[in-house]
């Protein structure tokens, strides 16, 4: 029996698949075995031919050809090439069971490329399991950039054919390229950056305080609502936000990359986090992912490592909404189906920009409010307290005014988040702030005296449910890293508390 390795999609994740196979003594037949869907299956003429037109003679035997695990659905052309091969090198003696092959025929023999191989390499590199890939030669150029993986690239069946024939003096067909961003090294991690700012937060005129929750917000990664009049600036911040948001390491630029692939967008190995949002409009369906049989990524799931921002929150419907609160906790978001069960990372920062009213009025000072106070109410009642409860920081926004300025740019608010992300890593805390467990909380989130007299006395005031507590101290940690203070003080808890919602 011959091996090589191939890969299909589960979710949006990659699973492996050994492609086995035998030939045996009996009636001359070619049968693919377990749970190959139509276009595998339609692979058996295509690699007949491709055999044939490089002059293979089919032998008079029984070829079967086995994709293990037998109990997972695979699907896709990259098993042309690896189908192929197995039969083509029956009679060779060589081990070929390290090597990953993917690759689609065409009639002549010539491997093409396939829109899969691409969020396949890297959710595989993210698994660290490969360690030599064939792959077409036209797919080499973009693939060079995913690490720790030796490529080899072939234009038809021929060339892979005699590859592996002398696979012990084969060399690499393209030699790795690095991540071309500038970086920091902590505890044998690179964390890369950049300084390019397509949104600049220097056009954003006054807004101090939102631009500071901002920035708090990027630091701990930390969800985020913002509330005023229409024009104040409210997804003006949004958008830049992304640009500010904490350096990422090689594994989460790959992720990146490979949520670009699976949206057909142009992969960019850039050290910029994902932002989706939404309309308004969109299904419960488009939003958290679903489909009748194969259960597909929605725009949470897009979001990961990244922003969703929603503006207009209160139109967003109530299903929309509740469900939000379980991606927003646990960071991740399950989808059942009858033939799929699918679960999703979605460690994202949620950011929500609303009017304080219908008509968007009530807030400034030149314009004439047209709602009344039922109206009003039932607005922001839309918003349910458990999904608030997991709103860390509320910014209410006031008009701008002709001689506002712009205080902060994007460069100076990136360089803050920079140094507190060192400064927080140094304290061998692993993940965001606001993404702390609760037992954590008491390991980083160490307050002084005052801080400590400080937070009883709200808890007495406001009466703080336990997951308010948690939040308050999440986001006073933030604000004590950007200080570069080790242990949270009285100070911080005040600007932590003045971001609640009141």
């Amino acid at each position: 029996m011959k091996m090589v390795s191939c890969a299909t999609y589960e979710g949006i994740d990659a699973k492996l698949v050994h492609v086995e196979s035998t030939l045996t003594k009996g009636l001359p037949s070619f049968s693919i075995v377990g749970i190959a869907s139509a276009s595998i299956n339609e692979a058996k003429d295509r690699v007949k031919s491709a055999l044939l037109s490089n002059e293979f003679s089919f032998p008079p035997k029984r070829i079967t050809i086995n994709l293990a695990p037998s109990d997972l659905k695979k699907e896709g052309s990259q098993f042309d090439l690896s189908i192929a091969l197995m039969i083509a090198l029956d009679s060779e003696e060589s081990d070929f069971s390290e090597w990953f092959v993917f690759g689609e025929l065409g009639l002549d023999g010539a491997v093409k490329e396939n829109i899969q191989l691409y969020p396949l390499m890297l959710s595989l590199a993210n698994q660290r399991v490969v360690k030599k890939a064939i792959v077409p030669h036209e797919s080499l150029e973009k693939l060079s950039k995913i690490p720790e993986i030796e490529f080899y690239g072939v234009k038809s069946l021929q060339d892979a054919i005699t590859l592996l024939k002398n696979q012990e003096s084969a060399t690499p067909s393209i030699e790795q390229s690095q991540i071309e961003y500038p970086f920091y090294e902590l505890k044998g991690k690179k964390y890369y950056y950049s300084h390019e700012y397509a949104e600049e937060f220097v056009d954003v005129k006054g807004q101090d305080i939102a631009k500071r929750a901002a920035l708090i917000a990027a630091t701990g990664f930390h969800n985020i609502l913002f509330e005023g009049s229409p024009g104040c600036g409210k997804s003006m911040i949004a958008k830049r936000l992304r640009y500010i948001l904490p350096p990422m390491t090689s594994d989460e630029i790959l992720d990146v990359a490979k949520l670009q692939a699976l949206e057909m967008q142009e992969i960019e190995f850039k050290p910029h986090r994902n932002m989706r949002s939404p309309h308004h409009t969109s299904t419960l369906a488009s939003v958290f992912g679903g489909g009748s049989h194969k259960a597909k990524i929605g725009e949470v799931g897009l979001a990961h490592n990244g922003i969703l921002f929603f503006d207009e929150l209160p139109h967003f419907s109530k299903g929309v909404l509740e469900a939000l609160r379980e991606p927003m906790q646990d960071n991740r978001i399950r989808i059942s189906r009858v033939n799929s069960k699918v679960e999703y990372p979605s460690d994202f920062l949620f950011i929500g920009a609303m009017n304080p009213c219908p008509c968007g009025n009530l807030l400034d000072a030149n314009l004439e409010c047209r709602c009344n106070e039922l109206e009003i109410q039932r607005y922001k009642n839309r918003l349910s307290e458990p999904f608030l409860d997991r709103i860390d920081l509320c910014v209410v926004m006031q008009n701008v005014k002709s001689d506002d300025k712009s205080s902060f740019t994007s460069k100076e608010l990136h360089r803050k988040v920079v140094e507190a992300h060192i400064f927080r890593s140094k304290r061998n805390q692993g993940a965001f702030n606001a993404k702390l467990k609760d037992n954590e909380i008491g390991i980083y989130c160490i307050l002084d005296a005052e801080a400590e007299e400080t937070l009883e006395m709200a808890i007495d005031r406001f009466k703080l449910s336990f997951r308010s507590i948690n939040k308050v101290l999440k986001v006073a940690r933030t604000i004590a890293d950007l200080d570069k203070s080790k242990d949270i003080a009285k100070n911080h808890i005040f600007e932590a508390l003045s971001y609640r919602r009141r």
